[in-house]
């Protein structure tokens, strides 16, 4: 059974004994888990329409840069600059970093209203002008990261504890899904969402050709299935669906989570939560071959299918350059990343750092129908008592 909201037992574990100078926002992360099943309503309770800024069209912004786009300031550069050289004077690992040791005085106000309009708004931005060559991968580790603490905390990606992520090729087998993450492959990317309130790419490197970047408000893919095929949209709100872990599971824990696509957030007049990855639930044939789980009926195969199309449809389209940073919400956003080739050695290979930020319920989140939903270092993905790291490349 799911623990409840107030279970302050589990809230204490995932805080544990950590030094507040290595892990300033408790040493775990609250990991993957089932939804609390008394919170998923049938489909005759959510909404025909949604309507408020969530809800955008690609055509509402192709055009206009200037909705969706910030170029950082020279002073703003500058402020950035002088806070990641006193953090690394400290000498506090990655780890440690934090608002109180990364004071950024004119731009906090400006991230403060970004923030709300990440977690309530249309919900992503593209910042340009990142000066990555001149800094190195370090300096821009410190600044990116510093950049993150003002929009939420940081939650591990992954079963090594990884905090601060690494996009990048490894050479890893794209075919084999049930292992193997495609961040770490130059494989296609379908429409998903990521096991975080909000994710944030900065490009250190591109790809000679490929790797482009798409988004769609899952508000809009809502409400276009709504008008033109409710029978998928009914499917997706089902507790019917599996998804995988991959292996990254603590001990005792089950290797896939039976859950919905679509949700609503608890409380009155709930806002619709979408939580959804293709590539974790097209990997279960092991699972399902051996009868311990369904197989995906054909309701939800053509629901996997007309979800992805109705996302390519309505998707806005952008390229990240070198120095771009893009932050997105995934409680309303999909987004998705074209395949690519990369760059003969010896130049680089197509490199982001990926950050995956919580906002808790009671610092302005959506509350969501998940036992962690008030957690300071909500979802991402725990295993055991794996420690917070920062690499500062791929590995």
């Amino acid at each position: 059974m799911a623990p409840a909201l107030t279970d302050s037992a589990t809230t204490a574990s995932h805080r544990l004994d950590a030094p507040l100078e290595l892990f300033p926002d408790g040493l775990r992360t609250t990991g993957q888990h089932p939804p609390l099943y008394d919170q998923i309503h049938p489909f005759d309770r959510f909404p025909r329409q949604i309507t408020g800024p969530t809800v955008w069209k690609a055509e509402d912004y192709h055009d206009n840069p200037e909705k969706w786009t910030h170029a950082f300031t020279p002073s703003q550069v500058e402020e950035l600059s002088a806070a990641s050289d006193a953090f690394l004077a400290s000498k506090t690992p990655l780890t440690g970093i934090s608002k109180s040791n990364f004071p950024l005085p004119t731009l906090a106000p400006f991230l403060e209203t970004l923030r709300k309009d990440l977690v309530d708004g249309k919900g992503f931005i593209l910042f340009k002008g990142f000066p990555v060559e001149k800094w190195g991968n370090h300096k821009c580790a410190i600044a990116y990261m510093g950049l993150g603490t003002y929009l939420g905390y940081f939650v591990s990606q992954n079963s090594r504890g990884h905090v601060l992520g690494h996009v990048k090729d490894l050479g890893e087998d794209a075919e084999q899904i049930d292992k193997v993450r495609i961040y770490r492959t130059n494989a296609r990317q379908f429409f998903h969402s990521d096991d975080s309130d909000i994710v944030g790419l900065l490009c250190i490197a591109k790809a000679l050709e490929g790797g482009e970047s798409d988004l769609v408000s899952s508000h809009h893919v809502y409400n276009t299935l709504a008008v033109e095929r409710p029978d998928i949209l009914k499917t997706l709100t089902e507790p019917i669906w599996y998804f995988d872990r991959k292996g990254e599971t603590s001990k005792g824990e089950d290797e896939y989570i039976r859950t919905s696509v679509v949700y609503l957030e608890r409380g009155e007049n709930g806002r619709v939560y979408t939580k959804w990855d293709p590539y974790y639930v097209r990997s279960l044939n092991r699972f399902s071959d051996a009868g311990i789980i369904p197989p995906m009926s054909d309701a939800q195969q053509e629901a996997l299918k007309v979800l992805e199309e109705t996302c390519v449809r309505l998707s806005l389209h952008m390229v990240l350059d070198v120095g771009d940073i893009q932050f997105l919400a995934n409680s309303h956003i999909f987004h998705a990343r074209t395949a690519y080739t990369d760059h003969a050695p010896p130049m680089p290979r197509r490199h982001l750092m990926r950050l995956w930020l919580a906002t808790p319920e009671h610092e302005g989140g959506w509350k969501l129908p998940f036992w962690d939903s008030n957690e300071k270092k909500r979802g991402g993905i725990q295993v055991d008592d794996q420690p917070p790291v920062a690499p500062l490349d791929a590995e």
